[in-house]
Parts: C-alpha cells; structure tokens; sequence
C-alpha cells in the first residue's frame, strides 16, 4: 500500500524518473524506507528495485 501511495504521488506531481538507473535508485530507496531505513540491506533493494522495474518494463512491452 505504502508503495502505491508512493507512485501515485510520482505521478502526480510528475517526478517520474527518466532513466533505469534512476528508477532503480528510487524503488530501492522506497524500499530502505518501507523497511523503517534498517541499514545493512542496500544490495538487496539495489537487486529487488532492478527485477521490479525490468518486470514491469517487460510487461508494458508485451501488452
């Protein structure tokens, strides 16, 4: 839900990111902070942020 609320807010006021790097950056730091900011965890939300954005990139292709 807190991801949603997220990207809606993005999307409303046009801060969508322009590049993959760029969106990565973002979704992984949304996951840092839906974790309550805990340290120790940044690959994990580099990689988790990476297949999220490739997946929806993929899907939006095939539809």
């Amino acid at each position: 839900m807190a991801k949603d609320a997220a990207r809606k807010t993005l999307t409303m006021t046009g801060a969508q990111p322009k590049n993959l790097e760029e969106q990565i950056r973002q979704r992984a730091y949304e996951l840092y902070e839906e974790r309550g900011r805990a340290d120790g965890h940044d690959l994990y939300d580099w990689l988790h942020a990476e297949e999220e954005i490739t997946q929806q990139k993929a899907s939006t292709v095939a539809a």
